[in-house]
């Protein structure tokens, strides 16, 4: 054999993905995008995206979880865990015992979290004050158009969505920052310090109420509020209101090629999942789809990937087969579909090139995330590594290798650990992202493209 031949038979050369798109798939990948789009506009928040995603499996012929129902092949169920996570299922021709083929995305993002005391006056203006959610950069949320989202639920019991800032003709709120001529001890400070938690209040407004007395521009915001949502302030008590950035998803680029919007990780996943699996019907191998909470924050409590709740859904479909759950679950495969970060020419001395995902490459795998010395990750095995990679390459799957920046910079974790320590043989893939956890991030299009067709792959595989 020639050199080249040895070369390119022997050694990996990723190419752009662009130039392995076939003929149109272009399209495809556009169509796809849009709809991404309108999810994305529609779903800023873990309860709106399971609210979006009831409503389109309802559509499609989900039916409702209930303990003791049936899971006959070609059954389509969902399992809506207190409005803030959601885990769907096509049941396979396949026993369960053989096994399902899963994909894990979460559905919660960073953001600032409304306070249970938050309404406050200082110098007559009206502020609300809040704690962060997730990691976060501080000092990159004050100045950005913000919207209020969330619910509410009333003395009376009734319960009310609020959303502010997002239609048009809304107002936005937002958070200040110290005007550069008077930022000289600012300046001085570092990064994590610029910006303090507790300066992270949001300004609601500045008019007074007619009258006489203290905190009237107080009184007028609750005015407002309570003309417009019934609330009265003891009723911040018994709400979930969140501070996210307001405005729609946008095309990014002069090529239109990159989409801009908060919260890609990991809404981008998780409608990879969503609309690969609406679109098969009788799957081999029961195909799951699970949107969890709070990942972002370890993905503890009743919502997050750690709770009994898929147990509690995957035992009642294993149930009506006369399957052990263990079984399943040690036959199961779970694609953990997160994203990773994109390379970043700005910032190369954070990354391992060799090993760092890029922009237009695909979908990423991870065989392992954590941090430093690999703590609190699944680390995935050889075979589960060559099972996701021939899976990719049987259907034509654009993937690349990925992982997160250099040993020493740092780390993150995905819901993988919590799926493996299941004993669910687990491997993280997903989107590659500039500026993740930014309050506007970065995705490719085709990174996007591809990342469905590798959740539809995991699924018939």
């Amino acid at each position: 054999m020639t050199t080249e031949e040895l070369r390119a038979s022997l050694l990996a050369a990723p190419k752009n993905g662009y130039t392995r798109l076939k003929e149109g798939q272009r399209e495809e990948m556009e169509s796809y995008c849009r709809d991404y789009r309108a999810f994305m506009d529609a779903c800023k928040t873990e309860r709106e995206a399971t609210a979006w995603a009831v409503a389109e499996a309802e559509k499609r012929g989900f039916k409702p979880f209930t303990p003791g129902m049936d899971a006959k092949p070609g059954d389509k169920i969902y399992y809506n865990n207190r409005d803030k996570a959601i885990a769907l299922a096509v049941v396979g021709t396949e026993p369960l015992s053989r096994g399902a083929n899963i994909c894990a995305a979460h559905v919660d993002s960073p953001r600032m979290d409304v306070k249970p005391n938050p309404l406050y006056e200082d110098t007559e203006i009206a502020y609300l004050k809040t704690h962060y959610y997730g990691g976060i950069k501080k000092y990159q949320w004050p100045t950005v158009p913000m919207a209020i989202h969330g619910v509410v639920c009333r003395r009376d019991g009734s319960r009310v969505t609020v959303t502010i800032g997002e239609d048009p003709s809304d107002p936005i709120v937002m958070v200040t920052d110290l005007l550069v001529h008077l930022s000289a001890d600012q300046m001085q400070k570092t990064a994590a310090q610029v910006i303090a938690g507790e300066q992270l209040n949001v300004l609601l407004g500045t008019e007074p109420l007619e009258g006489e007395g203290s905190d009237l521009v107080k009184l007028n915001m609750m005015k407002l509020l309570n003309e417009k949502y019934g609330l009265i302030e003891s009723d911040f008590l018994s709400a979930e209101l969140t501070i996210v950035p307001a405005g729609p998803c946008r095309e990014v680029g002069l090529d239109r090629s990159l989409l801009g919007a908060y919260g890609h990780d990991d809404r981008v996943c998780a409608f990879a999942e969503l609309y690969s699996l609406f679109a098969i019907e009788n799957p081999a191998k029961t195909a799951v789809c699970i949107l969890a909470d709070k990942e972002e924050i370890g993905s503890v409590g009743i919502s997050g990937m750690q709770s009994h709740y898929f147990e509690h859904f995957m035992g009642t479909l294993c149930d009506a087969q006369g399957v052990k759950l263990e079984d399943c679950f040690a036959a199961s495969f779970c694609l953990s579909a997160d994203v990773s970060n994109a390379y970043d020419p700005n910032f190369p001395e954070t990354c391992d090139l060799r090993n760092n995902s890029k922009l237009n490459y695909g979908i990423s795998i991870c065989k392992y995330t954590g941090s430093r010395g690999k703590g609190g990750c699944s680390d995935a095995s050889a075979e589960a590594m060559s099972h996701i990679r021939t899976t990719f390459e049987r259907n034509d799957v654009i993937w690349q290798i990925a992982t997160l920046g250099k040993v020493d910079q740092g780390g993150g974790g995905t819901v993988a650990a919590y799926m493996a320590n299941r004993n669910i043989v687990t491997v993280d893939a997903g989107v590659p992202v500039l500026s993740m956890h930014a309050p506007m991030e970065l995705v490719s299009k085709l990174d996007c493209y591809e990342t469905m067709l590798g959740c539809k792959a995991i699924y018939l595989a």
